[in-house]
């Protein structure tokens, strides 16, 4: 004999705690609920309005340098530490979880220009005005003995730029030329030159890792081919370009941070033309990290400010700020994708969420759930007028809103300029050329 049994799944009707509230079965037939649409507008709109009220990216303020940070580092192995240098040569390691320098090292005499952590995690790299590389334990010195480097090398001119292969023993350099260094030897293992006097940054592709990019003050963004020992194309812009970040998703992406106020996403594949223009800063960008999924970047500039940009949006998603930070000089964002770091002229490092709004700590099974449905409204209702409105805004510095206006009138009267001199030109005369392609002077092979 065969019975049937109604089965109830208890987590569909049994209270979580005693105070909730008891759940009813709910019939999702759509006939039964015809104003479900406007509903959810609502509940949309609410979860735009409270992301904005408790959007408060601020976490942390490092202190302890004596002059303003230059540049910064990330630990490979680590997501608690962090490596900063400054500009009296200074360098500290920091714990973040209990928010404290946890060694100091009087590393070089004037500028850390650049430092970079070892692949495994056991050492670091500096580079300063000294015109030394040195090479630094990441534990500290047992008890009763010196501060000192595993190993210095002594270079002919100022090292401006620094950065470590992500696999193999190997370092690269930068000043008047690219210099490629084994860790065991003290001279170059070969130098890579394309006619430019001085460049500001290296930095090695985290996929195709024998491909280096180079930025130099001739306006060149200048890529490298380690087994080949020699460049392979050069883009040259309108100004010139203070650093560049690959993309650790896509290997032949690159972002570059300019003079100009905007930031560029390259496919080095098809140099002529920038994959997309990124523009909402108001004066120089002067350095970029991209976060680990390769789908967001965050950029500091001399407008005191970073911003978070979308690798496929023109313009940033958020702007970080405040009252005391100065001009932001190096940015970084941690691996596990939810902070972000800068550090500035006026000696302090910041840490910055990653997700303005986001709760930080543990979540409940239902506060997790509320926040996916909650995201899931607000995707689906981005392009309604007042919802978009609200995502949208934010507050920013007065000398920052002001500038971005006039930038927006000098832009808007450079349009009507060439579409004036379009319409009384010979038809033909005066070729069309996109947006994108105004930007780059020329592309060498």
């Amino acid at each position: 004999m065969r019975v049937k049994v109604l089965s109830r799944n208890p987590d569909d009707y049994v209270r979580e705690t005693k105070l909730d509230l008891q759940r009813v079965p709910r019939n999702y037939d759509p006939a039964l609920h015809p104003f479900e649409v406007p509903r959810e507008y609502v509940r949309a709109l609410n979860a735009t309005k409270l992301e904005r009220v408790f959007a408060k990216p601020f976490l942390a303020s490092l202190d302890g340098h004596r002059d303003g940070v230059n540049c910064m580092a990330k630990h490979p192995k680590s997501l608690s530490t962090v490596l900063s240098g400054a500009c009296d040569g200074e360098v500290k390691i920091w714990n973040l979880t209990k928010r404290q320098c946890i060694r100091t090292i009087q590393a070089h005499e004037g500028f850390v220009r650049g430092m970079c952590a070892r692949f495994c995690g056991t050492s670091f790299f500096t580079v300063g005005d000294d015109k030394t590389v040195k090479h630094w334990k990441m534990d500290g010195p047992g008890y009763g003995e010196e501060e000192e480097p595993i190993h210095t090398i002594l270079g002919k001119t100022v090292y401006t730029g620094i950065d470590h292969h992500w696999k193999e023993a190997i370092f690269a350099t930068c000043g008047h030329q690219v210099d490629i260094w084994d860790e065991q030897r003290t001279s170059p293992v070969c130098s890579l030159t394309w006619g430019v006097d001085s460049i500001s940054s290296v930095k090695f592709n985290p996929i195709e890792t024998y491909l280096l990019g180079s930025c130099a003050s001739d306006r060149n963004i200048v890529l490298y081919d380690m087994r080949q020992s020699t460049p392979l194309k050069k883009v040259i812009l309108d100004m010139r370009t203070n650093t560049l970040c690959w993309n650790p998703m896509e290997a032949f992406i690159f972002t570059a941070a300019n003079e100009d106020y905007n930031l560029y996403t390259f496919d080095m594949r098809f140099l002529e033309m920038p994959v997309m223009v990124h523009m909402d800063h108001v004066s120089a960008v002067l350095d970029v990290d991209y976060s680990p999924t390769g789908k967001e970047f965050v950029s500091a500039s001399f407008d005191k400010s970073i911003r978070i940009f979308p690798v496929d949006k023109g313009h940033s998603r958020e702007v970080y700020h405040t009252k005391r930070m100065q001009h932001v000089i190096s940015v970084k964002w941690s691996f596990d994708n939810k902070y972000i770091l800068c550090g500035s002229d006026e000696m302090n490092i910041r840490l910055w969420k990653a997700n303005a709004s986001e709760k930080l700590g543990v979540l409940a099974p239902r506060e997790k759930a509320a926040m996916n449905y909650n995201q899931k409204l607000k995707e689906k209702f981005q392009h309604h007028p007042q919802i978009k409105r609200i995502a949208r805004h934010r507050h920013l510095p007065k000398a920052i809103y002001s500038q971005a206006k006039e930038q927006r009138i000098m832009r808007e009267a450079r349009r009507r300029k060439d579409l004036n001199r379009r319409k009384h030109s010979k038809p033909g005369s005066l070729p069309f050329v996109s947006e994108k392609k105004k930007h780059v002077v020329a592309v060498v092979k």
